[in-house]
C-alpha cells in the first residue's frame, strides 16, 4: 500500500507570480494529494491496476474525491486573488530603470556647473551647462536647420536605404552560400576602414550637398545590417525547419513564419548600432565638404571660432537625436519581440 502511496503525483499549476501564486501553489497541491489518496484506497481494495499518474486500467475506481473544504476554499480563492497585483512590481522597476538615468544626468550636470563655477574655468576650454543652455535656446533657427540638413536629408535616407539593403543581402546570402562565404569577410575590411579616409572620396564622388553623407551613411550601415540578419537567419534549430519541411512549408514560407521571427532580435540590435553610426557618418563627412548648413560643417567652423558654446549646444542637440531615435527603435524592439526570454520577468 505504500508504495501505490508513493506513486500519487501531485499536479502543479502555475499560477501568476504575485503575493499569493506560492500558496495557491501549496492549496491545489494539499487538494490533488488528499484526494489522489481517498481514490487509491478504493482502487486498491476493489484489487485495480492503476498507473503512476492514477489512471484506471482495469475498471472503474471505487470511492470519491473529498468534498472541499470551506477554510482551504477560502484561502485558495484569496490566493489567486492576490496574484495579479505582481504587475505593479514589474511597472515600478521600469519607472525605476528610468528613473535613476535621469537622476544621475542630472547630478552629473550639477557637477559640472560647480566645477566651473568655482575654479573660473575659461569658457573656451569648457563652458557651463548653463551657458550651453543660453547658447542652445539663442540660437534655434540656426540649430533647426543644421538639423535638418545633417539629420533629416542624410541621417535617415542614408540609414533607411543602408539598413534595408544588407536585410537584402543577407536574404541572398542565406539563399546563395557562395556570397555568403565571399560577402561576409568584406564586413571586417569594410569596419576597418577611417572615415575620415572614405569621407573625403565620397565628398568628390558624390558632391558636397547631403547625398555624399547620406552615401557615407549607407557605407556605414550596411555591413553591421548584412553581418546580424545573416546570423538571425541562421538562429532557428534544426528541429524548427524540419517540422517546417514536414509541413511541406516552401522556403518563402518558413522565412515570414520561422526564420523571419526568429531572426527578430538580431534585425533589432543591427538597427540600434547603425542608428548611431549614422550621426557619426554624416557628421563626421560633413567636415570635408559641405553647404554653409550642417552640425558637422557648424561644429568645424565654431571651433575656429572659439565658440564652443555653440559646438556644444550642437553637441547636445546630436546626442538627444541619437538618444531618441535609439529609444524609438527599443519600444519597437519590445512591441515586436515581446516573447523573448530577456524581456520576461
Amino acid at each position: 500500500m505504500e508504495a501505490a502511496f508513493s506513486r500519487v503525483r501531485a499536479v502543479p499549476v502555475h499560477v501568476a507570480q504575485g503575493g499569493g501564486g506560492d500558496r495557491a501553489h501549496r492549496c491545489h497541491r494539499r487538494r490533488v494529494a488528499d484526494g489522489g489518496h481517498r481514490r487509491h484506497r478504493g482502487a486498491i481494495a476493489a484489487g485495480l491496476l492503476l498507473r503512476p499518474d492514477g489512471a484506471d486500467l482495469g475498471g472503474a475506481v471505487h470511492g470519491e474525491f473529498p468534498r472541499r473544504r470551506p477554510r482551504l476554499a477560502g484561502r485558495c480563492r484569496r490566493a489567486l486573488h492576490a496574484a495579479p497585483h505582481g504587475g505593479e512590481a514589474v511597472s515600478g522597476s521600469r519607472l525605476t530603470d528610468i528613473l535613476y538615468p535621469a537622476v544621475f544626468g542630472i547630478g552629473v550636470l550639477i557637477l559640472w556647473e560647480l566645477i566651473v563655477k568655482s575654479f573660473g574655468v575659461p569658457a573656451v576650454l569648457l563652458p557651463a551647462p548653463s551657458a550651453i543652455w543660453a547658447k542652445l535656446i539663442a540660437s534655434l533657427p540656426t540649430l533647426g536647420v543644421d538639423f535638418v540638413q545633417t539629420v533629416l536629408r542624410a541621417v535617415i535616407p542614408g540609414w533607411i536605404i543602408g539598413s534595408l539593403s544588407g536585410f537584402l543581402a543577407a536574404l541572398l546570402c542565406d539563399r546563395i552560400p557562395f556570397l555568403r562565404r565571399g560577402l561576409l569577410p568584406l564586413g571586417n575590411l569594410v569596419a576597418a576602414l577611417p572615415i575620415v579616409g572614405v569621407a573625403p572620396i565620397l565628398v568628390m564622388w558624390f558632391g558636397f550637398d547631403w547625398p555624399s553623407k547620406a552615401a557615407m551613411v549607407v557605407v556605414m550601415t550596411f555591413f553591421p545590417m548584412l553581418v546580424n540578419a545573416v546570423a538571425g537567419l541562421q538562429a532557428s534549430g534544426h528541429l524548427e525547419r524540419d517540422l517546417m519541411r514536414s509541413y511541406g512549408a516552401s522556403w518563402w514560407q518558413t522565412l515570414v513564419k520561422l526564420r523571419l521571427p526568429a531572426a527578430m532580435p538580431f534585425i533589432f540590435n543591427a538597427l540600434k548600432i547603425n542608428s548611431t553610426l549614422a550621426m557619426i557618418g554624416a557628421i563626421v563627412a560633413e567636415f570635408f565638404g559641405t553647404p554653409i548648413v550642417g552640425m558637422g560643417f557648424r561644429i568645424s567652423t565654431e571651433v575656429g571660432r572659439l565658440g564652443l558654446d555653440m559646438v556644444w549646444a550642437e553637441i547636445a542637440v546630436a546626442a538627444i537625436t541619437g538618444s531618441a531615435f535609439y529609444g524609438l527603435l527599443v519600444f519597437l524592439e519590445r512591441r515586436v519581440t515581446f516573447w523573448h526570454p530577456s524581456y520576461r520577468k
